[in-house]
């Protein structure tokens, strides 16, 4: 049987380039080792053949190219997702990273941006017109992921999630088909696509409504130390379910780093961090803010008016590019005594110092959205808790820091009631029906009308109704 290497020959290749505007990369040509690695730096595999797309055009070819050979795909966006979703092993990575036009609309407040454009982009074209959509807080995060997972950020409270913000999504098919899907075109994928991942098909371009917001807003980071994260997590529990719409929280426990807004006695040492964004007038942020910046005894307090991009952009230095990741998470209604407890004590038990157990709080605007308008799934208010580690190439002791997220994760699951899809880390199928409870079925039925071999299958994987023994292949690891 030949290898599916063998399989793109370099007669198909050449064959392919006649047909293809963007680059075709394979093991040993210059660029390909760039082009391979995402920003977990612990992924480590190696395509057969990377099809770096230059337009929807090209995304039509290479689908059509893998179908006739069989060959297993990847697609990569931003190429952020922890478990490595954008990169396969001896396949086929279809690669969206050079289609990252952005178009804005200042009249009619939208934004149309291509597949393989990242959360920064986007917020540097839409901030010249004092506008912005709901997407992400980390600036290098790609926008297709985040999207089609739900997508949560600063503005979700006042403005929804992510896909409460989608408008229309261009999409190419298993079968190299080419679609626009909308509510009014295609409503029942379109409810599909907004939270259920890449299992339809290849996003190649999104359309977003968008919000006056900025270019200044109230924001920046809270900090105390881990002895006082208990009184200040039990008072977001109660705060944060009252808080008003426009005030985005964002909170996390971690080893200080060497921020410039910590005092430099306090690097290395256990710290408790929230990160209030204020979308709305400035002066009325500081009253809202002004009970949390009175909590305890503060390290340090860089609440101030800034540029919306410097505040999207914060928790960027805390995730840097290439060091190796693991992550997995729990949607919780609220921080019990439980929780908060679980959260000190793995916080004390951190031993790579890029690690951090972070979270939202959910409400406001997201909350108001009927829990059956997109493949979300509930809208209740309450808190999305990740717990991530993070250590640097050379670090030996990956086992244990994987361990100590697992051993977290565990510890929160008899509180949890499920997961956003895109926080899906390994936990395979049973992370896919924690995230989808009983919309899965519904999602089972799109992916049998456009994916019945399961082509798009390296994701967050929903699988076919006719592809028996897929959801125990996915077993939890």
């Amino acid at each position: 049987m030949k290898t599916q290497t063998e399989m793109i020959d370099a007669k198909a290749v050449g064959a392919l380039r006649g047909r293809f505007r963007g680059a075709l990369l394979r093991q040993g040509e210059e660029g390909y080792e760039e082009a391979r690695r995402v920003w977990n730096g612990a992924i480590d595999r190696r395509p057969a053949l990377i099809a770096r797309c230059a337009g929807t055009d090209d995304v039509v070819e290479v689908v059509r190219f893998a179908q006739e050979r069989d060959l297993p795909v990847s697609v990569r966006g931003g190429g952020h997702a922890v478990a490595g979703h954008a990169v396969v092993d001896d396949g086929l990575m279809i690669d969206l990273s050079l289609m990252r036009a952005v178009l804005v609309d200042p009249p009619v407040r939208t934004a149309r941006a291509g597949g393989g454009v990242l959360l920064g982009e986007l917020d540097r074209a839409t901030q010249r017109f004092g506008l912005a959509t709901v997407a992400g807080i980390i600036s290098e995060t790609g926008i297709g992921g985040l999207t089609l997972g739900g997508g949560l950020g600063h503005l979700m409270r006042k403005h929804g999630l992510t896909v409460d913000n989608l408008l229309s999504i261009d999409l190419v098919t298993a079968d190299g088909e080419r679609m626009h899907v909308d509510a009014e075109t295609e409503p029942e994928l379109f409810w599909g696509l907004r939270g259920g991942g890449g299992n339809f098909g290849i996003a190649t371009a999104f359309e977003y409504r968008l919000h006056p917001v900025g270019p200044v807003v109230l924001g920046g980071p809270i900090a105390w130390p881990l002895e006082q994260a208990g009184e200040v997590l039990r008072f977001l529990r109660d705060y944060a379910p009252e808080a008003p719409d426009e005030l985005g929280i964002v909170f996390s426990t971690r080893m200080a780093p060497p921020a410039p807004f910590l005092p430099p006695d306090q690097f290395g040492k256990p710290v408790v961090v929230v990160l209030p964004v204020w979308a709305g007038d400035v002066a009325e942020g500081q009253k809202a803010i002004a009970p949390l910046r009175r909590l305890g005894i503060p390290i340090a307090d860089f609440v101030r008016a800034a540029p919306y991009l410097f505040v999207q952009s914060l928790m960027d230095a805390g995730n840097p590019r290439g060091m190796h990741y693991y992550w997995r998470s729990q949607r919780l209604p609220t921080l019990t005594d439980d929780v908060i407890d679980v959260m000190i004590a793995q916080t004390d038990a951190i031993e790579a110092p890029l690690s951090y157990i972070a979270g939202f709080a959910v409400g406001g605007a997201v909350t108001r959205v009927h829990p059956d308008a997109t493949a979300v799934g509930p809208r209740e208010g309450g808190f999305e808790l990740s717990i991530v580690a993070g250590w640097r190439p050379e670090d030996s002791a990956a086992d244990r820091h994987v361990a100590w997220v697992r051993e977290g994760w565990e510890a929160l699951r008899p509180h949890s009631t499920g997961v956003f899809s895109h926080f899906l880390s390994d936990e395979g199928a049973a992370g896919v029906e924690a995230a989808y409870g009983k919309r899965l079925g519904r999602l089972t039925a799109l992916k049998d009308r456009y994916d019945p071999t399961n082509f798009f299958r390296l994701n967050a994987n929903v699988a076919p109704s006719r592809e028996p023994g897929q959801r125990e292949r996915n077993g939890v690891r």
